[in-house]
């Protein structure tokens, strides 16, 4: 449990510089949006769970302690300040002074460019778990009369971008409004898709591409998955508060404990023995792309997105314990 004392602290520091600078006002906001980023990203952590088994000791405390700014401040901040200017036709700088100094104005920004945040996220996350379902060699199903149908078509060839692709258009034809914003904001994500997936498994396959190269690869794609995920919810952080720092505090505390929880999983080798985690995670992330999806027509709550990726982790959890008790294997309930 030492992969949670960092998360711990970080969580006290940034607890009481919010109680310092807002009162107890701003401790309830941040503590409020901590604890929704941390619950609404289980199907998020396990999936990193399983890239990041791929990668060695070294890059997993990269991927928790150096990648936190990347994920607090990056992700949650910069990203979405980059997606406004480009959006919006203004500098970075002005919007960053838009966020800081006048965050209603900066929200009313973000709501505007939400089309594309939707389009972008939906399209890479769609890529995420169709990669995995539309899997020939898949064995292992846990809802076999879906996944084994599903595992039969995996030998067409990228049958997943042909699906993501032809719902975007779909989408476009629907929004003849935002038309180009969804298409170039899906096709953006599927290229990004394919462009690190394709990288890492490459440098995995060469036996002359040292560990360090596919660390690399691997922490930039767990970091743009981290990224789709977590911009629907910097959306959704504004119908709560408009304070930037409220936001980044809260939401940062939340993706460090996730981060944690991440490498947990993995040196526990939890999804070696709970076998339908995997398998309940990337149903939980198809739900949470077709929640942001169904946003750029109707307004989803956040209750909503994240009641779909907790029901499919909790009932992929009984499963993997039944199995288990069935094979007669015990599940490992500390490190290794």
């Amino acid at each position: 449990m030492g992969v949670f004392i960092f998360p711990a602290v970080v969580s006290v520091v940034a607890s009481l510089a919010a109680f310092v600078w807002g009162g107890l006002a701003a401790l309830f906001l941040v503590v409020l949006l901590a604890v929704l980023e941390t619950t609404l990203s289980f199907d998020n952590a396990v999936v990193n769970a399983k890239v990041l088994s791929r990668m060695d000791a070294r890059w997993q405390n990269l991927f928790l302690l150096w990648g936190i700014p990347v994920a607090v401040f990056g992700t949650r901040f910069v990203l979405p300040i980059f997606i406004v200017a480009v959006a919006a036709g203004l500098s970075p700088i002005a919007v960053t002074a838009l966020a800081l100094f006048n965050p209603n104005e900066y929200g009313a920004y973000i709501e505007e460019v939400h089309v594309a945040i939707a389009a972008f996220g939906s399209a890479f996350l769609f890529m995420v778990s169709l990669k995995y379902f539309f899997n020939e060699r898949k064995t292992v199903h846990w809802i076999e009369i879906v996944e084994r149908y599903l595992s039969r078509w995996g030998g067409i060839e990228a049958i997943e971008v042909a699906l993501t692709l032809s719902v975007l258009l779909l989408c476009a034809f629907l929004v003849a409004g935002k038309a180009a914003t969804i298409v170039v904001a899906g096709v953006i994500g599927v290229v990004l898709f394919i462009v690190i997936e394709g990288v890492a498994q490459s440098f995995e396959m060469q036996a002359g591409v040292s560990a360090a190269g596919t660390g690399l690869a691997l922490f930039v794609y767990l970091n743009v998955l981290d990224a789709a995920f977590s911009l629907d919810g910097v959306v959704g952080a504004f119908a709560i508060t408009s304070s930037i720092p409220v936001i980044i505090a809260g939401l940062g505390i939340g993706a460090v404990f996730v981060r944690a929880f991440t490498v947990y999983l993995v040196r526990a080798r939890t999804l070696e023995t709970l076998i339908y985690l995997e398998h309940g995670a990337h149903y939980a992330i198809f739900g949470l792309a077709l929640a942001m999806l169904a946003t750029i027509f109707v307004r989803v709550p956040e209750a909503v997105t994240g009641l779909i990726g907790l029901v499919f982790i909790v009932l992929a959890y009984i499963s993997s314990r039944r199995e288990m008790r069935r094979l007669g294997r015990k599940i490992p309930t500390r490190h290794p």
